[in-house]
């Protein structure tokens, strides 16, 4: 067997020989803003799971006037404006969340949102031990914006459009 010698090759080899060598050659381009298989499971499990809770048992019982979400609302003394326009932040957030696009910048709205829930808790209702769950909430929706962060690029696309 011979060994393959440049100068004896034809123009014709040399081009597929030249062909062969450029495509062995990759390069591996790190999409960052892209989370693997598993890690886009979670999330978007964690975006399903926290979108309806946000939708249906946060957001919704503020807008149809749960009796509950009506005391809880009139101990802040904001108004009932204020828990109209919570509950319309949580439903949109939540449906937010279910939407590739705006899942980023929604958890980044949730995660400000759930951090200003527990100061209320901790300043306006006195109730500090309530305030944890808020803040862990803030933190999940943390991460999410962070792993969904391509999605801000397109967000202010369709802002701009």
């Amino acid at each position: 067997m011979t060994e393959f010698s440049p100068e004896l090759a034809t123009p014709r080899r040399k081009l597929i020989m030249t062909a062969i060598a450029a495509s062995a050659q990759t390069t591996t381009v790190a999409t960052p803003a892209t989370p693997g298989k598993i890690r886009n499971r979670v999330l978007w499990t964690l975006q399903i799971l926290f979108g309806l809770f946000f939708i249906i048992a946060s957001g919704l019982p503020k807008l149809v006037g749960q009796h509950d979400a009506v005391v809880a609302f009139q101990n802040i003394g904001w108004g009932e404006w204020f828990r109209y326009f919570t509950g319309v932040v949580e439903v949109s957030g939540g449906i937010g969340l279910l939407v590739p696009r705006l899942s980023g910048p929604a958890a980044a709205g949730l995660s400000i949102t759930t951090v200003l829930a527990a100061l209320t808790q901790i300043f306006l209702l006195d109730a500090p031990a309530l305030a944890p769950f808020p803040l862990v909430l803030a933190v999940m929706f943390a991460w999410i914006a962070y792993e969904r962060r391509a999605s801000f690029a397109t967000f202010t696309d369709l802002v701009k459009h």
